[in-house]
C-alpha cells in the first residue's frame, strides 16, 4: 500500500466517521414528539417538555459546529502538510528521540486547547447558562482548564514519554511494555482517582451522622458491601446537575453524593440509586469492564507495534521517512473504525449490566423508589426521552429511561406472579 493510498483511506475514515455522527445527532432530533409514553408523563409538564427539547436542539446545533469546525481544521493539516510543519519545529527545539515527540504532541496539544476554549466557554456561559445549567464562574473556569493542561502535561506526559523510552530500548517488543503500563495506570486510577485527582478540583467532606449515612450504611451492610467512606462533594458550584458516583476497589471503595443529588432526592431514592451501584460491584461488572478495557488496549497496542515502524504510515502525513509520533497520529486515524465496532459492543454489554444492576435495586423492595430517582435526575436534566434507537445503539452506554422502567416493571411482575399461591 502506497502512503497516497493511505492517505485518501484516512481522508475517508475522517469524512465517513463525520458523516456519521451528525447524521445520528440529525436522526436523534426526529424522535423528539409531541407526546410522551404513557410511562413517562409524570416526568415533564407541558413547559418543561418543551425545554428539554429546546435544550436537545441546541446542543445538536452546538455539537454539529463544533464537528464541521474541527473537521475543517484536520483537513487543512492533512492538505497543508501540518503535522510535519509542527514536526519540524519540535526537531528545532531538540531531535532527541523522546524529548522531540514529547515537543510534538505539546504543540499540538495545546494548539487544539486553545481551539477548544471558545467553544467550551460558549457551551458553559451561553447553552448551559440558558438552561438553567450553569454554576461555574469565570474564574473558576479558568482554574479548572488551567489545571487540566497541567495535569496532562504530568501525567499524560510522562506516560508518553516512558513509551518512547520502551520503543527506543525495545523496538517491536515496547507494546508489551506498554501495555503493562498502561494496566497499571488504569488499576492505579480506578484505585486512587477519587482520593488524588478530584480534591484538585472539589471539595470532598466526610458525610455527617444522620438518617442517610445510617440507611446507606445498613443497606451496604445487609448486601454485603463495604464501604470504606462516605463522602459529598461541591458539585453545585459549577453545575445544577445532579450525580453520585463510586470509586475504588477491594477494601477501598468510597461512595461520592454531589450536594446537588442530596438536595433533589429523597434518602430512599438516593439508596436506591446507590444500591444500583452496588450491584455493579456485586455482580463484577466493574472488574469485568477494567479487565476488558486491559485486553482491547493490549490488542490494539498489538495491531500498532506491526505498523508503527512502517515508513509508509508516517509518509502517507508527509514525513520522509518513518517518524514514531506521526505514525502514531496516523495510526490513530486508520483505526478509528475498529474503536467504534468495539466500542458498540462495549456499550451493549454495559446496557446489559444497567439491567441486571437495576434488578438488583428492585430485587431489595427499591424499584419504585429508582424509578423516581431516574426520572427527577431526567428532569432536572432536560434529558431527551425519546431517542431515536439508531442513535441508542451507537451512543448509549445506558438503557433509556423508558426501556429501564419497563425492564423494572416486568422484573415485578415476574416475580409478583412466582410468589402467587398453587392454585387449587
Amino acid at each position: 500500500m502506497t502512503p497516497s493510498t493511505i492517505f485518501i483511506l484516512i481522508l475517508t475514515i475522517i469524512c465517513a466517521d463525520f458523516l456519521l455522527k451528525n447524521w445520528l445527532n440529525l436522526l436523534n432530533l426526529t424522535g423528539l414528539s409531541a407526546a410522551l409514553p404513557p410511562e413517562l408523563n409524570d416526568v415533564y409538564d407541558r413547559e418543561k417538555y418543551l425545554q428539554s427539547q429546546r435544550y436537545e436542539r441546541a446542543s445538536v446545533r452546538f455539537g454539529l459546529t463544533v464537528s464541521t469546525f474541527h473537521l475543517v481544521v484536520i483537513l487543512l493539516m492533512l492538505a497543508l502538510g501540518g503535522f510535519t510543519v509542527v514536526d519540524r519545529l519540535a526537531a528545532s527545539v531538540s531531535t532527541h528521540f523522546v524529548l522531540q515527540p514529547l515537543i510534538f504532541f505539546a504543540i499540538l496539544g495545546l494548539g487544539l486547547e486553545l481551539l477548544s476554549i471558545p467553544f467550551s466557554i460558549y457551551n458553559t456561559f451561553v447553552i448551559e447558562e440558558k438552561f438553567g445549567f450553569n454554576k461555574t464562574s469565570l474564574r473558576l473556569f479558568a482554574s479548572d482548564t488551567l489545571k487540566g493542561l497541567l495535569l496532562t502535561t504530568i501525567l499524560g506526559g510522562g506516560v508518553l514519554a516512558l513509551i518512547l523510552w520502551f520503543y527506543g530500548l525495545t523496538a517491536e517488543w515496547f507494546w508489551v511494555w506498554t501495555w503493562g503500563l498502561t494496566s497499571a495506570v488504569m488499576l492505579f486510577m480506578a484505585v486512587f482517582y477519587s482520593s488524588l485527582i478530584v480534591p484538585l478540583f472539589n471539595r470532598q467532606i466526610l458525610l455527617e451522622d444522620g438518617e442517610l449515612k445510617n440507611t446507606i450504611m445498613y443497606y451496604a451492610d445487609k448486601v454485603g458491601f463495604h464501604i470504606d467512606r462516605i463522602y459529598t462533594i461541591d458539585g453545585s458550584k459549577r453545575s445544577a446537575k445532579a450525580n453520585a458516583y463510586f470509586s475504588g476497589l477491594g477494601r477501598r471503595k468510597r461512595i461520592v453524593l454531589f450536594d446537588t443529588l442530596i438536595k433533589e432526592l429523597t434518602t430512599e431514592e438516593i439508596v436506591a440509586v446507590l444500591l444500583h451501584e452496588m450491584g455493579h460491584y456485586k455482580k463484577r461488572h466493574v472488574v469485568t469492564s477494567i479487565i476488558l478495557s486491559i485486553i482491547q488496549m493490549g490488542v490494539m497496542l498489538y495491531i500498532l507495534s506491526l505498523f508503527i515502524s512502517q515508513p509508509v504510515l508516517s509518509q502517507a502525513l508527509g514525513a520522509a521517512g518513518a517518524s514514531f509520533h506521526i505514525g502514531l497520529i496516523a495510526f490513530g486515524m486508520l483505526y478509528s473504525p475498529i474503536s467504534i465496532i468495539v466500542g458498540l459492543g462495549l456499550n451493549m454489554l454495559s446496557r446489559k449490566h444497567e439491567y441486571q444492576a437495576d434488578a438488583f435495586s428492585a430485587r431489595l423492595g427499591m424499584a419504585q423508589e429508582l424509578t423516581n430517582a431516574l426520572k427527577k435526575l431526567s428532569r432536572n436534566n432536560l434529558s431527551n426521552l425519546t431517542p431515536h434507537p439508531a442513535y441508542v445503539f451507537f451512543h448509549y452506554s445506558h438503557p433509556t429511561l423508558l426501556q429501564r422502567i419497563r425492564a423494572m416493571n416486568q422484573y415485578l411482575c415476574s416475580t409478583a406472579v412466582n410468589e402467587l399461591p398453587p392454585s387449587e
